[in-house]
């Protein structure tokens, strides 16, 4: 008997877990592919002590956008994972080629005394030599205006501002070696180039933003 309740309680234990970092349904509303870029003027703290918002980072192609953290395994891996982080600079690189700026944004409003404080963020460029500008979204506002769900939900704009492509990164992120579907790699190849993207949008997997109880 001991030992059925001990199994039984590791399988609730492990739903517990898997759902506190994933979102599975919910009543957040994301923007749609072809939407304006919402919350583009909100202003916000960036780990290179600018105030800053996504219109000044807007490239002259587009806009990059991913929702990001410190503590997410989605991000910064795991014992299983190596989380999709240390592909974030292969990605910004991309993205420069193709004129497009790459901006991170921090909107665990909630988790800011638990490792997603400014300072954490900060520390976390300074040891993972992160090249993109990482934005603390205050109150998670952006995070709201887009309907972001998970850390990491990317987000891709034109130079005209509009979405082209929303999801996730690739298709793996145990594993680097092993994806089979680069999507936002193809995303931004077929901007720099002004073909459609497809697919323009995917099912992005990660831990639930951590928004403030309103």
């Amino acid at each position: 008997m001991k030992l059925i309740k001990t199994h039984i309680c590791g399988v609730v234990c492990a739903i517990l877990i898997s759902l506190s970092f994933t979102i599975i349904g919910g009543d957040i509303n994301t923007i749609k592919v072809g939407a304006t870029m919402p919350g583009a003027d909100v202003k916000m703290s960036s780990t290179s002590n600018e105030i800053l918002s996504l219109s000044d980072q807007h490239g002259e192609n587009g806009l990059l956008v991913v929702f990001s953290c410190n503590t997410c395994p989605f991000v910064v891996g795991g014992k299983d994972t190596e989380g999709w982080e240390g592909r974030y600079n292969g990605v910004f690189d991309l993205a420069k080629e193709n004129k497009v700026n790459m901006v991170l944004l921090n909107s665990n409003a909630a988790r800011r005394d638990k490792g997603e404080s400014l300072k954490e963020m900060k520390k976390r460029v300074a040891e993972q030599g992160l090249k993109a500008t990482y934005l603390l979204d205050k109150g998670s506002v952006v995070a709201d205006a887009f309907g972001a769900r998970t850390t990491p939900h990317v987000f891709l704009f034109n130079k005209e501002s509009k979405l082209v492509y929303k999801g996730a990164i690739d298709d793996n992120v145990n594993n680097a070696t092993e994806v089979k579907e680069q999507w936002i790699y193809n995303a931004l190849k077929k901007l720099g180039k002004g073909e459609k993207i497809d697919p323009d949008q995917t099912r992005q997997k990660g831990c639930s933003i951590k928004r403030l109880v309103k």
